[in-house]
């Protein structure tokens, strides 16, 4: 048996668990399946939550106007023609809007679509817990048994008061029934969070933080609070400026929540990539080598870099 960290790194990377898993580099491109959301059509609301951008997160995705294929054929583009490109395959990352809300008819041709493509490996699919129902969740389970699939649920908090000022629209309680729902299923979940949310403490970032170290997830996604034009929150913030976190906070945040979590799951973002053209606050986010470096300084400054927790048996 052989110590070693997560190639180089004090957390499981997404990065390594997708070169241990396909044996090469693989990219995510991102794709616009033109849905919508319950929250923006009225079912729910017609406003969004408070954050979500107009492109519904998904403003790096593909043109909506294309189709599936030549989405992957035109992101493809971007990764090969890039001179740090190392690998030739992708993962198919349906991420605008809810991208399990619509008729599983429609829902099996796009994932249909992206799975047919020789150079996709997987699909990673970003929606809402109250958006998987029976009938979806069995098509999920019936195009996991050709490529893998990864659901990327966006919890951001625990707190329903949080998620009531957020307008997300569901309670705790619909998390926990799909998080049952696809564990049953064996489909591997990653889940989205929020740190920075109006209102809430360290305390109760790190509240939510551990409660999902408890459950029986595969992945998580750790993001800064953006306050993006155009939204709702922006409003709120150019009204009555509210305090965003700091860098060195946000930094804090993070190592204390990779800390907290099981070393087995994987770290899927430590920070995300805000739409330049779009971003109030805060602008320190929009360089995010200069986040990842400092989040792993930190991490050598706390000796976790050699901890055992971040150390993995191999043989």
């Amino acid at each position: 048996m052989k110590n070693h960290l997560w190639n180089k790194k004090p957390y499981h990377s997404l990065d390594y668990s997708l070169q241990e898993q396909f044996g090469e580099k693989i990219y995510k491109i991102s794709l616009n399946a033109r849905m919508t959301c319950p929250n923006r059509d009225n079912t729910l609301d017609f406003r969004g939550c408070i954050f979500c951008s107009q492109g519904g997160s998904g403003d790096f995705a593909g043109s909506p106007s294309l189709p599936i294929y030549q989405q992957i054929e035109e992101g493809k583009k971007y990764f090969l023609d890039s001179p740090k490109n190392t690998g030739k395959k992708f993962i198919a990352y349906f991420q605008a809007f809810t991208n399990t809300y619509a008729p599983v008819s429609y829902l099996r041709k796009v994932y249909t679509e992206a799975l047919s493509h020789p150079d996709i490996v997987a699909l990673s699919i970003a929606t809402r817990p109250d958006c998987l129902e029976k009938e979806k969740l069995d098509l999920l389970e019936e195009m996991q048994r050709k490529k893998p699939i990864f659901i990327e649920l966006g919890l951001q908090t625990i707190h329903e008061e949080t998620a009531r000022f957020i307008r997300r629209g569901y309670d705790l309680l619909c998390f926990e029934e799909a998080l049952k729902a696809c564990q049953s299923r064996k489909i591997p979940i990653v889940v989205h969070t929020i740190f920075g949310l109006p209102f809430e403490t360290e305390k109760m970032m790190m509240d939510t933080i551990s409660y999902l170290a408890k459950k029986d997830i595969q992945g998580i996604k750790l993001q800064l609070l953006q306050v993006l034009n155009n939204t709702d929150l922006a409003l709120i913030y150019k009204e009555n400026p509210f305090k965003t976190l700091t860098l060195l906070e946000y930094v804090d945040y993070v190592v204390k929540a990779v800390e907290i979590l099981p070393e087995t799951m994987v770290i899927h973002r430590l920070t995300g990539d805000p739409p330049k053209d779009l971003l109030i606050a805060p602008l320190w986010c929009l360089k995010k080598r200069v986040v990842l470096n400092t989040i792993h300084k930190e991490f050598q400054q706390r000796n976790t870099w050699q901890g055992k927790k971040y150390m993995r048996l191999t043989s």
